[in-house]
């Protein structure tokens, strides 16, 4: 019998039948609830209870049915400029909690008494406060809800201020480093424009200034780099490489001061320091550099002498 079903049966490989494959749910990306969050605080600042039918409402209901909102003072105006931004984000087992920043217009709080309300101070200026939003959902792409109308804290703690870092290594400002430095970023925030970029740029650098700004004055404050070698009157060896971080004042048009504070590689070449990244603001020579908004001014590449 068995030679018999070996005779009837085609020659060749026993195809086995492919197992079907299922989605993996654990390949689904998990949903930011960080955008949730600050949609809900922004709609809850600008909400009100008596108004309980209104756009804003209705789009609290829909994320946090049960959402309760603010009872404002009869006549109390809504937030004008208005900006949240998640700052925090913790998960847990059962859901996740947002920390958002709000900055609004800075209102005094009413007194306890029946008394109108005093006359904001001269000067108030915008006030940040910060919220924290709970909810569920999120894994394995699944959808977001908040549980419940958002709970006002206190701002998120921060690292204690740390030392130096790499930069260790203080720069005089006579030093060939500091005075190319100083030369090009006067040149950077001036637009690029005057002898222009490239001559400060490494070989492949690609850059475009900040034209839409155009600083009228740079003052070079203080430079510090991650190497001693840094530090000389004399440039050293080509290919000699630093980090090094450059704090400027800069004066604009309208004569407002800016502390500003760059990181930047920079590389010897040809007797001088030429800068090869700058954090933030360079492309390499494969990728295309993007001007600023409204900003026409092309990318300049390095390596003109």
């Amino acid at each position: 019998m068995a030679l018999a079903v070996a005779l009837v049966m085609p020659r060749g490989s026993v195809a086995q039948a492919a197992p079907v494959p299922h989605a993996d749910s654990t390949s689904r990306p998990s949903v930011d609830p960080a955008g949730t969050a600050a949609l809900f605080v922004e709609l809850w600042l600008r909400s009100d209870a008596a108004e309980p039918d209104s756009p804003m409402a209705a789009a609290l209901r829909s994320m946090a049915p049960s959402v309760q909102l603010p009872k404002r003072v009869r006549g109390e105006a809504l937030p004008g400029a208005l900006r949240v931004v998640p700052v925090r984000t913790a998960s847990s087992p059962g859901g996740w909690t947002v920390v958002v920043a709000a900055f609004t217009d800075a209102v005094p709080l009413a007194p306890a008494s029946s008394s109108p309300a005093p006359e904001p101070a001269a000067g108030t200026g915008p006030a940040v406060r910060y919220f924290a939003v709970s909810g569920t959902g999120g894994r394995d792409g699944g959808a977001l809800s908040v549980s419940a109308s958002p709970a006002e804290v206190s701002a998120p703690e921060t690292a204690p201020e740390t030392a130096a870092g790499p930069f260790s290594h203080s720069v005089p400002s006579g030093a060939a480093l500091s005075v190319s430095l100083g030369e090009f970023l006067r040149t950077y925030l001036a637009g690029g424009q005057g002898a222009g970029l490239e001559r400060y740029l490494s070989p492949g650098m690609r850059l475009s200034a900040p034209a839409a700004v155009g600083y009228v004055r740079v003052d070079v404050e203080d430079v510090v780099a991650d190497t001693e070698r840094a530090g000389g009157k004399e440039v050293p060896a080509d290919g000699t490489r630093a980090r090094v971080r450059v704090r400027v004042a800069g004066e604009d048009r309208g004569g407002t001061r800016w502390p500003l504070v760059y990181q930047l590689e920079v590389t010897t070449r040809a007797g001088r320091w030429e800068v090869s990244a700058l954090e933030g603001g360079a492309a390499g020579a494969a990728a295309p550099a993007v001007a600023p908004s409204g900003s026409v001014a092309a990318p300049v590449a390095g390596g003109a002498r």
